[in-house]
């Protein structure tokens, strides 16, 4: 994705007066962006569980179903990324860095790169 996502300019009083619509309203896209900004700095605990989740944690992970290592990367990801200056193949690559290249495609994709699992441990 292209362009960053920039926080909203802080609300005047009046508008959190205004009433539960407006606050809920203006931290809304709060938490959103809040999320997207902490996440390049996920915990290692974080990966951890996305990886549980897209592979049972097994970081050498190739099924033969295009997806490869701890966190799925396909092929032309890991080679996108930078994951080729570790390892041919993400599933030869170690926890750490996979982790490394996830955080690149975390930064310009976010959650969204794992779809199923970020949804299901609350990351979207």
């Amino acid at each position: 994705m292209s362009g960053r996502h920039h926080l909203p300019s802080a609300p005047s009083r009046p508008l959190l007066k205004a009433g539960v619509v407006a606050a809920a309203a203006v931290t809304g896209p709060l938490a959103i962006t809040g999320t997207a900004m902490a996440a390049p700095s996920a915990s290692s605990g974080t990966w951890d569980e996305l990886a549980m989740c897209e592979s049972t944690q097994n970081w050498e992970a190739d099924t033969g179903n295009g997806f490869k290592g701890g966190l799925q990367f396909t092929d032309s990801t890991w080679s996108e990324f930078g994951g080729e200056q570790y390892a041919d193949s993400p599933d030869e690559a170690s926890r750490e860095e996979q982790i490394a290249v996830a955080k690149k495609v975390q930064d310009e994709q976010g959650w969204n790169a794992w779809p199923t699992c970020s949804e299901k441990l609350g990351l979207q």
